[in-house]
């Protein structure tokens, strides 16, 4: 950001312009609250009629904050006699050039945006397709799952902390309630829901779907099935939560 910012006040020096003001950083993403915030704050100074002049370093990435943003941009600047410069195309509309020049230097400007478009779709794509080939190759390309860590692209146990939570998921599994087990191994209770939900059979009987996981877990097999097969022990779980949850109550 600084070297475009240097640049931008590099040109404007050369023009002859003393009375600067900067809004940087109106550029970074259509998500980013801060950005439209600063961007709608250049659109309100140039509404004034604050600016005779707005210099921007990449006019085409103005687009990020919406498909026919660089057009409206520009017929905003120029509805209230603001010119436009664009160092990275060269492109200057100013507000003594005649109606015919302004409409080609728009018509360019859409272009510009319509090509800005097809360049971040390209580029999602090729993400995209980059994760895919990732992924094909055995590769892990999102948050490994607890106990687990991701070392060149690839999964691999983290021994200790596997350990740990399958000691803590053994000790839920055979009836003690979540809350319990969250306070003595520092699991949050959410967390310890959760993978016992969506990943007890990993935990417990060393199973997994995923190749990728199954592959790393050859680090610390063979591992014992520990799940409990008594199907009362959902029930007496949520009994002892409720006796705890009562006594609680109770101390108070």
């Amino acid at each position: 950001m600084s070297r475009q910012l240097d640049e931008a006040h590099e040109h404007l020096e050369r023009l002859g312009v003393k009375d600067i003001e900067e809004y940087p950083e109106i550029v970074s993403g259509a998500g980013d609250t801060d950005t439209r915030e600063v961007y709608n704050q250049l659109l309100d100074a140039v509404e004034t009629g604050r600016f005779d002049l707005v210099v921007v370093h990449e006019i085409s990435r103005l687009s990020r904050l919406g498909p026919t943003e660089i057009h409206e941009f520009i017929q905003h600047c120029l509805e209230h006699d603001t010119g436009v410069e664009a160092l990275d195309v060269g492109l200057k509309i100013h507000v003594d050039d005649g109606e015919l020049q302004q409409t080609i230097y728009s018509m360019v400007a859409r272009l510009m945006s319509d090509l800005a478009q097809i360049e971040h779709q390209q580029k999602l794509q090729r993400i995209r397709s980059g994760v895919r080939a990732a992924q094909s190759a055995g590769k892990w390309t999102g948050r490994p799952p607890a106990g687990f860590v991701v070392e060149d692209g690839y999964l691999r146990v983290d021994p200790a902390e596997f350990l740990h939570v399958r000691e803590a998921l053994t000790r839920v599994d055979r009836g003690e309630s979540f809350a319990t087990v969250a306070g003595d191994t520092g699991i949050t209770e959410s967390t310890l829901r959760s993978l016992h939900q969506d990943r007890r059979d990993l935990y417990l009987g060393g199973e997994a779907e995923d190749d990728r996981v199954d592959e790393a877990l050859t680090d610390v097999r063979p591992l014992e099935d520990v799940r409990a097969e008594d199907s009362a022990l959902e029930e007496l779980r949520e009994r002892v939560e409720r006796l705890e949850e009562a006594t609680g109550v109770n101390n108070r």
